[in-house]
């Protein structure tokens, strides 16, 4: 595919080639039905024309066959192109297991990105090629959206909740990143690169990169500045549920519902935590609204998370920074 033409990006990621498939699949049925038909329109009015003027047409007898073969063909069409699409929205939306999470925040009028070993970025996104990324994405004021068109990848950034994107980019090079939400009078100037690297070269950029301190480190710093180890004590005595291992466990709820422990509870629970009160403790918690950031609550989110085992995030490089011997410390640190 020409990479020059504007409509058409070049293929730069795996589920670039699902999607064009589809689209173009669909744009060549469109156009085969629109011909036909505008043809046979042409046809039939050239050929049963009125040839003078007390001519009277002939009643034409519908015919069974012929009206179950209109009505099978594009039927069968249709659920092809539904069987199909299900198939690549599925391949978009699950995220594959052992991604490397990023974290990307949203604001008017930037996009601020934190890797996990600490390297932050804004309006740049640096990605190795050949490996799953996933995108955690949160918004700080309105609805933004996250759109890579090379990689035919888009998702919303929301305020008050996160939302996952994922890919995983085939070509080194650097492509356009865009808000594809208009979100304020700068909207049109919401706009970044992303950066797909060579694996080493990838690997060369975090070491020579300065690093402010993993998500995690600042999360544990965040907990203790908020006083939060008062009540969500590792000795079960505290007036807050213990956190360890929480990350991906169900909860009862005080209401009876259950749970699954995820980014959006933890998130929930920090900004609104008497709508969902684990069974066994009293809604005692202060809410956090407007006290902590969009990004803050991320890295909270990441220092929970590392207190299970379920929770690790796979980091950038090749180190991990979220393994167990990083988990230590940070227990030390409470």
């Amino acid at each position: 595919m020409p990479t020059n033409f504007p409509l058409f990006p070049q293929q730069a990621s795996a589920q670039a080639g699902q999607v064009d498939a589809i689209y173009f699949f669909m744009v060549a049925v469109t156009a085969f039905f629109a011909l036909l038909i505008a043809g046979l329109i042409v046809f039939f009015s050239v050929r049963f024309r009125r040839r003078h003027r007390d001519e009277i047409g002939v009643p034409i007898h519908g015919s069974l066959a012929l009206e179950l073969l209109w009505t099978f063909v594009p039927f069968v069409i249709a659920m092809g192109m539904f069987g199909w699409g299900a198939k690549v929205f599925f391949d978009l939306y699950r995220v594959p297991a052992g991604a490397m999470e990023i974290f990307v925040v949203g604001k008017q009028w930037m996009w601020k990105v934190q890797h996990m070993g600490g390297q932050r970025e804004i309006n740049e996104l640096h990605v190795p090629i050949g490996r799953p990324v996933k995108l955690i994405m949160g918004s700080e004021d309105v609805i933004h959206s996250f759109y890579i068109p090379a990689f035919r990848v888009k998702a919303d950034v929301i305020p008050g909740r996160y939302n996952t994107l994922w890919f995983e980019a085939t070509k080194p090079g650097t492509y356009h990143l865009f808000c594809a939400e208009y979100c304020g009078t700068k909207h049109s100037g919401m706009i970044g690169s992303v950066v797909a690297m060579e694996p080493a070269q990838y690997q060369a950029w975090l070491d020579g990169g300065p690093a402010d301190g993993t998500p995690v480190d600042a999360g544990a710093k965040l907990f203790q500045d908020l006083a939060c180890h008062t009540c969500h004590q590792q000795d079960s005595q505290g007036r807050g549920p213990v956190l360890t291992n929480l990350f991906g466990s169900r909860v009862q709820l005080q209401d009876g519902r259950t749970v699954v422990a995820d980014e959006a509870y933890i998130r929930e629970s920090i900004v609104n935590p008497q709508a969902m009160v684990k069974a066994g403790f009293q809604p005692l918690m202060p809410t956090f609204q407007g006290l902590v950031t969009e990004e803050q609550l991320l890295q909270l989110i990441s220092y929970v998370r590392s207190l299970s085992d379920a929770g690790a995030a796979p980091g950038a490089g090749t180190a991990a920074p979220t393994q167990p011997q990083d988990r230590s410390t940070l227990e030390n640190k409470r």
